[in-house]
């Protein structure tokens, strides 16, 4: 379990993280969203003691990262790939790791075998892809069967094989009773991975709640339909609020009016339907507009 207490981080005049309080939870997957200058990668350094609060604190299964006497047995963490002895082979890198906590060579063997380098093992990790290196740090994280994991963009570089193992492998630990944190920027996937979401803005947390939660407060809810008697379907449920757009595809999109009402007002006229699906908000769209407010880099749509 992850507590943060009323956790602050000043760098200057710049308040990267602004008193934020929340619990990763053991036996879900938490993810951690924001923008870029949110505040997340600084608060992922310092609970593991890479950053010292301004104010505040955090306890990683009950005690400080620091306080713990074998660290990669309590909490196992990605954050930078690249922090890596490019001369080394990837197998040396891990061997090494394992030496500073007494874990034994067949630790090493296992990790390797778990995260898919065993054919590269040898090889000097200066010569690896994004994605392999992304493997090799996840594999420093398992390496001392931790208790919580805390992964930082862990899907960056890898190829569709890859997401849909880290997305299997967090929820397997989480499975087994574990407290597994990630960030990422790829919606689609948190939207699959994760069942919690903490949401950051300049520092603040925006929500805290189930992503079932997070997706159902998007504004976001129409209904799609098809009919080949689209226009008498359209003039049956026409009102002030009723909008109706037609798609390329034949289909409609209504929007001020709900399924049931959009069937029940078909079946009195006898209209047929091929397709009535209520639509809600995903996960992006409701991200962007918590969001909306807080995002100190922004982009231009292009003209």
């Amino acid at each position: 379990m992850i507590e943060i207490q009323n956790l602050s981080k000043r760098y200057g005049s710049k308040l990267a993280v602004d008193g934020i309080s929340a619990t990763v939870r053991p036996g879900i997957v938490t993810g951690f969203l924001g923008p870029n200058g949110a505040g997340k990668s600084t608060t992922m350094r310092m609970i593991v003691g890479l950053d010292k609060p301004t104010t505040g604190s955090v306890l990683v299964n009950g005690k400080p990262y620091v306080k713990h006497a074998d660290p990669l047995h309590e909490v196992g963490a990605l954050l930078e790939a690249k922090a890596v002895h490019t001369g080394r082979s990837a197998y040396n890198h891990l061997l090494a790791l394992a030496a500073t906590h007494h874990i034994p060579k067949s630790r090493v063997h296992e990790v390797i075998e778990m995260t898919g380098l065993a054919a590269v093992a040898g090889k000097r990790v200066g010569g690896f892809s994004l994605g392999m290196g992304q493997r090799l740090g996840i594999a420093a994280a398992l390496l001392g069967d931790p208790q919580t994991l805390i992964l930082d963009e862990p899907v960056n570089g890898l190829d569709p094989e890859g997401v849909l193992w880290v997305r299997q492998l967090t929820r397997y630990l989480a499975g087994q009773g574990r407290t597994v944190f990630l960030s990422s920027h790829l919606m689609s996937e948190m939207a699959q991975t994760a069942d919690h979401v903490i949401v950051l803005g300049r520092g603040r947390i925006l929500a805290d709640a189930p992503i079932a939660d997070i997706i159902a407060g998007g504004t976001r809810k129409l209904v799609r339909v098809r009919t080949p008697q689209a226009q008498l379907l359209v003039d049956r449920i026409s009102g002030p609020d009723v909008n109706v757009t037609g798609l390329d595809d034949g289909a409609l999109e209504i929007t001020g009016i709900g399924a049931e009402q959009i069937g029940d007002a078909a079946a009195q006229a006898g209209i047929a339907l091929h397709e009535l699906t209520p639509v809600g908000a995903s996960l992006e769209e409701a991200y962007l507009e918590l969001t909306q407010d807080d995002v100190e880099y922004r982009s231009e749509a292009a003209r």
